[in-house]
């Protein structure tokens, strides 16, 4: 297939607690960019692309770009979520771009946080992602979603507060400020924590994460050992990972800064700040698919 020449690349990074997108010259200058709602694509795949779709409308008008503006573009699209080929497959479709890629967003937060240097990335927000980078390959711990995985994450600390709630209820461990504080927004009835759970989507449970974390800084006791079980599943990650000492360590994200001081004192002093974010990431790796030509249909 023979392409129209390029003139933009877009990349857009997407999770359960929103999606962002930006746009740049091929010299990497931004131009526009956009925010929009969740974009967890195995949480609920149509109200993904239609967030998607409606933040790469904001972010073209964002950018001054005329009618047609895509077919001048090559995207990448890292979107938590994505399993299967199957399902990169279904996003490409339902994009207006006749060069893309998709992958979930591991890749692209591995790309913006490390580039090409040696490390762990411990990228926790709404879910968590763990990647360990080393002479170019890439190995990930988790991302099997809340129901299976997301330790340490912003909804898996939100959830787990809850239950100590409801555990602090029945008498089998001690209130804290915290689990009152819980109980409070929910009338001190544990009946609404019931419907609530019913419904809840990992963002719903991440919007406790701020609570929990201030709560921790302030030595409360059930937000203190919610902080140290997330950093113990850090600490192992990091382990497993057997990379050399001088490798770098990077938190990001909304949530995983805070793990800073709970993590094993060696690992303290490997902390480095990412190059970048996903969204970074996701321009990177646009950037290498319009050299490489990859991603046409």
């Amino acid at each position: 297939m023979k392409l129209s020449p390029k003139s933009y690349l877009l990349g857009v990074d997407g999770g359960g607690t929103g999606c962002r997108v930006a746009i740049s010259d091929t010299c990497g200058r931004r131009i526009g960019g956009a925010s929009g709602g969740p974009a967890n694509f195995a949480t609920d795949p149509d109200s993904a692309l239609r967030n998607i779709l409606t933040a790469l409308d904001a972010a073209a008008s964002d950018a001054g770009l005329a009618s047609g503006w895509s077919e001048a573009c090559v995207a990448h699209v890292g979107l938590a979520g994505i399993m299967e080929p199957s399902d990169a497959e279904r996003v490409e479709s339902a994009l207006p771009f006749t060069q893309i890629t998709v992958s979930d967003d591991r890749e692209t937060s591995v790309a913006g946080a490390l580039g090409p240097q040696d490390g762990v990335l411990m990228a926790i927000g709404t879910g968590t992602i763990v990647a360990a980078q080393s002479q170019g390959s890439t190995r990930y711990f988790g991302g099997w979603g809340m129901a299976l995985a997301d330790q340490a994450s912003g909804g898996w600390l939100g959830q787990r507060a809850l239950r100590q709630t409801v555990l602090a209820l029945d008498g089998l461990q001690a209130h804290s400020a915290m689990t009152k504080n819980l109980l409070d927004l929910f009338d001190n009835d544990p009946n609404q924590i019931v419907q609530f759970s019913k419904h809840a989507e990992p963002g719903d449970y991440a919007g406790f994460a701020p609570m929990i974390i201030d709560a921790a800084r302030m030595q409360d006791d059930n937000a203190q050992a919610l902080m140290q079980r997330g950093a113990a599943y850090l600490n192992a990650c990091i382990k497993a990972a057997d990379l050399a000492e001088t490798a770098a360590l990077c938190l990001s994200g909304g949530v995983g800064p805070h793990y800073a001081d709970y993590l094993d004192p060696r690992c303290q002093n490997r902390l480095q700040a990412p190059k970048g974010s996903a969204l970074d990431g996701a321009l990177m790796l646009a950037h290498q698919a319009l050299h490489q030509g990859t991603g046409a249909r």
